[in-house]
């Protein structure tokens, strides 16, 4: 069993109300716009991070975190992540046959700011999107996801928000 913290768009914020939502995680996935390389190392400090770039980071982020897609197994779960990937029938074209050609689990993707969290019945996964954990953009709540993983069954997935 794993518990796994989900953020994304910290847009290089890392404060003390995130820390304390994510510190009974095991490990940090990241869906994209970390900030900087500084907010990277931050994260990975506190928790093992596994992450993606997103449309704003840098090329000392895009060069430590080589792929926009990354697919990887946690606790048997399938995961395919994603910094700009669309959402359950509105995938983006070629994420989606990342999908298909993948069958994940799970299907993690950033950038809308919005939280959304929804079984995609054609494609059979749980698809996160964790909102925006930082305090750049245009929402007006922050929000964060954590979750269980137990032979790659998620479960007791939680959502943590805070004014902006």
């Amino acid at each position: 069993m794993i518990k796994i913290g989900i953020i994304s768009d910290t847009h290089s914020v890392f404060d003390d109300k995130l820390k304390h939502f994510l510190d009974p995680v095991d490990t940090i996935w990241h869906a994209g716009d970390i900030g900087d390389i500084e907010t990277a190392d931050l994260i990975n400090a506190f928790k093992p991070l596994v992450a993606v770039y997103g449309n704003i980071d840098d090329f000392t982020v895009r060069s430590t975190y080589r792929n926009a897609v990354t697919a990887f197994e946690s606790e048997g779960a399938r995961v395919i992540m994603t910094h700009i990937g669309g959402y359950p029938g509105r995938y983006e074209a070629s994420f989606r046959e990342k999908i298909a050609a993948y069958r994940p689990t799970i299907v993690v993707t950033g950038h809308s700011h919005i939280l959304k969290v929804m079984w995609d019945k054609q494609m059979g996964h749980l698809h996160i999107n964790p909102g925006a954990a930082g305090i750049n953009g245009f929402h007006r709540v922050r929000t964060a996801v954590r979750l269980t993983i137990d032979n790659g069954i998620p479960s007791d997935l939680e959502v943590g928000q805070w004014d902006r």
